[in-house]
């Protein structure tokens, strides 16, 4: 048994070799949220004035929100929203066309014990630095009743604001007023079926909607308001699957999750619609797993893929070199 353990310890330390010696990755965007305020990142959505800046906010928190560096993970902007109430459950974020940010208070995990839910809108600052800025808040009912929802998606083009509400037996997919108004409620009307889902985002060109759940996301054409074709996408399982967004050129989607130290993870388009006048992405099909990530339940498919042949490669390897050692000794 202990020439086993040694072979098996001699087989590990090859891929090692082999890994150190290849040359180093290119740096695919993923990043790790730094700042130990920001322990429930529930929304995730790319800012349109600062490339490579990424909203998100706490669920359970006060009227705030932050602006991360996807270079570094670090916060680079906390911005304190004036002119709202106390939030109850803050659950998703959208840049819409006009650079406005929309904050969704629309989380109810009782399932409707909420009458109302608040949708905030604020101009995203010119310049990142901490500050207190002017907001709006608009309350927002469901034409069929209340219920739960993550997800808030404002549409690039039209500007028109839509909820996918929360439910294990599937959702709906709801439509706002064609403006908010902050003098009343507005009323959401249900206009598709959606499954379990945790967030959502709008590709920036507009002409798809991508839906993702804990385990899974799914994206569908976007036409005349309406779901059309239904695809799924490769995403990473991670801690608490909570938030998904495209990268401000549509060539990647973000995916994030809850928990201090959070990772959020890129993925490349997969033949989709990317930024307003661009075409599909470069991709892999959408059987391949996703590249790795800095999230500690990431989901490094073909990462691990790679690093489990190796392995393979050198334990064969190691074996055969031993073996025709002993030939050698007899």
């Amino acid at each position: 048994m202990r020439s086993l353990r040694t072979t098996l310890v001699a087989s590990l330390a090859v891929p090692a070799v082999v890994l150190s010696a290849a040359p180093a990755p290119a740096d695919d965007g993923s990043f790790t949220l730094r700042d130990p305020r920001i322990t429930e990142s529930s929304g995730l959505a790319a800012s349109r004035a600062h490339p490579g800046v990424y909203w998100t906010h706490n669920d359970q928190d006060g009227p705030r929100v932050f602006a991360v560096d996807a270079r570094t993970g670090r916060t680079v902007a906390t911005v304190t929203l004036r002119g709202v109430g106390t939030p109850r459950d803050m659950e998703a974020i959208s840049v819409g066309p006009d650079g406005s940010v929309y904050v969704g208070d629309i989380g109810d995990n009782l399932d409707g014990s909420w009458s109302h839910v608040w949708i905030y809108r604020f101009r995203e600052p010119a310049e990142l630095r901490d500050q207190t800025v002017d907001a709006t808040q608009f309350t927002a009912v469901y034409a069929d009743g209340p219920r739960n929802a993550e997800a808030l998606m404002v549409h690039p083009v039209t500007g028109r604001v839509y909820i996918a509400s929360k439910n294990e037996d599937g959702g709906g997919l709801y439509e706002g007023p064609a403006r908010l108004s902050d003098g009343g409620r507005n009323v959401f009307r249900r206009v598709g079926e959606v499954p379990w889902v945790t967030d959502g985002a709008f590709s920036p060109d507009g002409r798809e909607l991508v839906l993702r759940s804990y385990f899974s996301a799914r994206a569908y054409a976007w036409k005349d308001g309406r779901l059309g074709a239904e695809r799924r996408l490769s995403a990473p399982i991670q801690r608490q699957s909570e938030s998904v967004t495209y990268t401000a050129d549509g060539s990647a989607l973000m995916y994030g999750s809850e928990g201090a130290g959070s990772g959020v993870e890129r993925v490349p388009v997969e033949g989709g619609p990317t930024a307003p006048g661009g075409g599909a992405s470069p991709s892999p099909g959408a059987s391949s797993p996703p590249p790795g990530g800095t999230d500690a339940g990431g989901g490094g498919g073909g990462g691990n893929a790679t690093v489990g042949a190796l392995v393979l490669v050198g334990a064969a390897a190691l074996f055969l070199l031993l073996k025709g050692r002993r030939r050698g000794r007899g």
